[in-house]
């Protein structure tokens, strides 16, 4: 990626973040979706309904060739004429030699991501016909000059106020800033465009084979009068649109407004097979079907899965990124987690370079997904690539391939590291401010002094009183809970033990690897899961433990994706996959140890933040809060509690600090509104991130692991 391209991002990052209007605008659409989607899917099973879809579209892959042409064939059939376009310019060519050998001088369009992906109204207008936009949205980003900022609502990231000022321009009065009044505006000033047009551009949410139909699920008017009034009706199609029937066309609309908008059903289903009569006279159906770059997309086993996707736009809408600086920074064409994928595959990797390293990973975007997609890991494949691609930076290679995968060197400069910073931290265990050229790390939260001993050399003088152990399990410290958080690991001895339960600390773990996967570095994170593998089952553990749910995460899921194709590795990382949990689930579930800590707490009125890792990835977060209300703690839960609090490690120290900054002060402006004096969670980053954001902002809360506060409660017993 040229260094052109990555200025020209990072300036519009800045801007994004100096026009607090955007996220405004951004962050109040996203919690009425929240709520709207809430309410549309009562009643129904979105996980049922979500893998049905998934089931679908992947046998639509698999069985693609036959499908596409069972598709053309019925759609020949009923009069359309069916065109196959190779690439983005093909498509563009044959619809505008069209165009140009039928005299058109006015092309109207409804909304069409594919267009927009083809840059097909600059290739009209190159070739003498002009293109309108008159779906509300795309009119008003066609009037600013600009492109749609989301998948389904193009101008969202705009005002009334905005587009009042673009109307009047347009109409040469001063039109006043009321919706009623602006969508009147659109609709007098589009109305005769429909008539005067000699051609109709739209695209198709479906395209159903055993029919040769196509439908339209839009909630403008605009889409039938610009595929019906016009003499010639052109749709442009992206060839993973199909379905094999009309029954599975049903489960796509019962699906999509709902995900989209939050809409039970959109205002308008339109279904279109063939040409129809037009004043008389025949009309004519183009469908144009273009590839762009899917085909080499469903070749790819690690990505194909993102041809499932049947554009919702609901991966932008819960992303706290999207929400932050907008579609116009995440995104080049498509936007959002999608986006970025099908950025790589339609317009080249170099367009989705810098997009990859923009998401945070925080898995909201898997959640929603109507499709099951698993954005974040094909998001984290393509870091991967582009890092063979362009390399990871000499300073990055150098701490993943010789430092981290040496246990001894990477853990000797940890050590290392709590002498030099002596001078900054001044004996306390908080870092307030940095000096020279680090000095914006510590801007706006403060950060963790690495602890004078480690967890590994401390746990071993933790006197362990257990007669008869139910279970022997094994720490997986992680690098947060090892040398930041040592407290936190003496805890948990402290915890588990009450339970009966003998910790002991494997000395040859090592990071867990997850800092070289989101950096593309796979090479180190294979040899860190061998490493890990082989330190946490030496011993032989009933189960191995971990405080942190990103860690929890790698050992679960990572290590076996690795490894899975190593005879001499995958069933040895299967079983260290089974015996994995979480702490606070462990205490929970295995332990059935809710009652011994039943009114021992304070009542202190604290409100609970979910690990991005701990609820999206391994699917946890009723356990620590039944723990936290059994023990006595007045549980109160904060507005976002699932939010992300913007650390994504690397992200919020050198990655996009800027961006995590934005996130942070959204998730302290959160925990101050519950009223709480503390605010538990079960993630050593997210307690970096969020305790130093709230030490930083001088906001009297304290950030707390819920296996610290379950410690503090046994303790209360003991001083009673």
């Amino acid at each position: 990626m040229s260094k052109q391209r990555s200025k020209d991002y990072r300036r519009r990052i800045d801007n994004a973040l100096a026009t607090p209007k955007l996220q405004e605008a951004l962050h109040q659409f996203g919690d009425a979706f929240l709520l709207s989607r809430e309410k549309a899917f009562s009643g129904h099973d979105f996980e049922e309904l979500r893998g049905n879809i998934a089931t679908m579209k992947t046998g639509v892959r698999e069985n693609h060739a036959q499908l596409l042409q069972q598709f053309i064939a019925n759609a020949e059939e009923a009069g359309a004429i069916v065109y196959q376009a190779k690439t983005a310019e093909d498509a563009n060519r044959y619809i505008a030699d069209l165009a140009k050998n039928k005299g058109a001088k006015l092309a109207v369009k409804s909304k069409s991501m594919v267009s927009e992906e083809t840059h097909l109204s600059a290739a009209l207008e190159q070739a003498g016909t002009r293109a309108l936009e008159t779906d509300l949205g795309e009119w008003i980003v066609q009037l600013a000059g600009q492109r749609p900022s989301h998948m389904v609502m193009p101008a969202i990231h705009m005002f009334k106020e905005e587009v009042a000022e673009l109307f009047s321009k347009e109409t040469g009065n001063q039109e006043p800033a009321e919706i009623e009044h602006l969508v009147e505006v659109a609709r007098n000033q589009l109305r005769q465009s429909y008539l005067d047009a000699e051609i109709g551009i739209t695209g198709a949410n479906i395209a159903v084979a055993e029919t040769g139909g196509i439908a339209l699920v839009t909630n403008e008017g605009n889409a039938r009068l610009a595929s019906t009034l016009p003499k010639i009706h052109v749709a442009l199609v992206g060839i993973e649109k199909l379905v094999p029937t009309l029954e599975d066309a049903a489960k796509i609309i019962q699906i999509l407004p709902k995900n989209a908008t939050g809409q039970l059903l959109t205002s308008y289903v339109t279904w279109i097979r063939g040409a129809v009569p037009c004043d008389g006279e025949e009309k004519e159906l183009h469908i144009v079907l273009l590839d762009n770059g899917r085909s080499a997309l469903a070749e790819s086993p690690q990505c194909r899965d993102a041809l499932n996707c049947i554009r919702c736009g609901a991966c932008a809408n819960v992303c706290p990124v999207y929400q932050t600086v907008g579609g116009h920074v995440f995104g080049h064409v498509y936007i959002g987690a999608i986006g970025i994928i099908l950025t790589a595959f339609y317009h080249g990797l170099d367009h989705a370079a810098e997009l990859v390293k923009a998401c945070i990973g925080c898995r909201s975007c898997v959640a929603v997904c109507p499709s099951q997609i698993d954005l974040e890991e094909i998001i984290l494949h393509l870091r991967e690539t582009v890092g063979d691609e362009e390399g990871i930076g000499t300073g990055k290679a150098l701490v993943f391939r010789k430092v981290m995968q040496n246990r001894k060197l990477f853990h000797s400069l940890i050590k290392a590291a709590s002498l030099l910073q002596k001078p900054v931290t001044r004996g306390e265990k908080t870092i307030r401010h940095l000096p020279l050229f680090f000095s914006p790390l510590t801007e706006w939260r403060t950060l963790p002094a690495v602890a004078d001993k480690a967890l590994r050399e401390t746990f071993n003088q933790k006197k362990q009183i257990v007669n008869k152990p139910r279970y022997r399990v094994a720490l997986f410290g992680g690098c947060a809970n090892d040398f930041l958080y040592p407290e936190l690991g003496l805890d948990l001895i402290e915890v588990m033990n009450a339970l009966d339960v003998e910790v002991f600390y494997p000395q040859e773990q090592n990071c867990c690897g997850i800092p070289a996967i989101y950096s593309g570095e796979k090479e180190t994170a294979v040899e860190l899961a061998k490493q890990n593998i082989q330190a946490l089952l030496a011993d032989h553990p009933d189960y191995v433990l971990t405080t942190c749910p990103t860690c929890a995460m790698a050992l679960k899921h990572n290590f076996v994706e690795h490894l899975k194709d190593n005879p001499a590795w995958a069933d040895r990382a299967e079983h260290l996959s089974g015996i994995t949990v979480d702490a606070a689930s462990f205490v929970l579930n295995q332990l059935d140890g809710a009652e011994l800590f039943a009114g021992l707490a304070e009542n202190e009125k604290i409100t609970y933040h979910d690990s991005c890792h701990l609820k999206r990835g391994v699917g946890v977060w009723k356990e620590p809060r039944s723990l936290l209300e059994t023990s006595g703690y007045a549980l109160v839960e904060m507005d976002h509690a699932d939010r992300c609090c913007g650390f994504g490690g690397s992200y919020s120290l050198t990655s996009h600090p800027d961006i995590s900054k934005k996130i942070l002060q959204d998730k302290v402006r959160d925990i101050q509104a519950s009223g709480a004096t503390c605010v538990a969670m079960d993630c050593p980053g997210c307690m970096m991130q969020i305790r130093g954001g709230l030490e930083k902002s001088d906001v009297p809360v304290r950030a707390q692991h819920t296996i610290e506060l379950l410690a503090e409660a046994l303790r209360n017993k003991k001083n009673s």
